[in-house]
């Protein structure tokens, strides 16, 4: 999919006759975004910038839209997204642990992505599964009561996969 194929009327549909041309523009982003995220795994700047001039709304404004919703990205991700959950009962049952021995072992901070883009390790705030703290999901797998032992193996278990 390229920016230039986006059609905008076919996106916003009926709610567009409605509208003023300004929200209308607007109002197709969200939609630009998830397909442009689904094709390149990513939001590039070069892609932004050709939607910016193809929807005549200024780069920055994309980029503010952009900004605002934590599912769109603006750089490369890893085949898998380590995400160590840092809410309450996770964080006293010692998830910074988790997150530190992660860092340590791939070499990344949490909010970066490998140099072989094998995984992307994040922080949230709760995933939901407090008495199983504390608690890491690997792209939708939840890994839960995460001790030493399990800790090795989730770290192996990412390793055999990124091979």
């Amino acid at each position: 999919m390229r920016v230039e194929d986006l059609d905008v009327n076919e996106m916003i549909g009926d709610v567009g006759k409605i509208i003023c041309e300004h929200d209308r523009k607007k109002g197709v982003l969200i939609h630009a975004f998830q397909k442009i995220q689904q094709d390149y795994g990513y939001l590039p700047g070069e892609v932004l910038m050709t939607l910016s001039k193809k929807l005549s709304l200024p780069l920055a404004e994309i980029y503010s839209v952009a900004s605002f919703y934590k599912q769109f990205h603006f750089s490369p991700r890893g085949k898998k997204v380590v995400r160590v959950c840092m809410g309450t009962a996770c964080h006293v049952r010692g998830a910074k642990n988790v997150l530190n021995a992660l860092e340590d072992e791939f070499g990344i901070k949490q909010g970066e992505t490998t140099d072989d883009l094998a995984m992307t390790l994040e922080t949230v705030g709760c995933v939901g599964c407090c008495g199983l703290a504390p608690v890491a999901t690997i792209n939708e797998d939840v890994v839960g009561d995460i001790g030493k032992k399990k800790l090795e193996l989730l770290v192996k278990a990412i390793k055999e996969e990124e091979k």
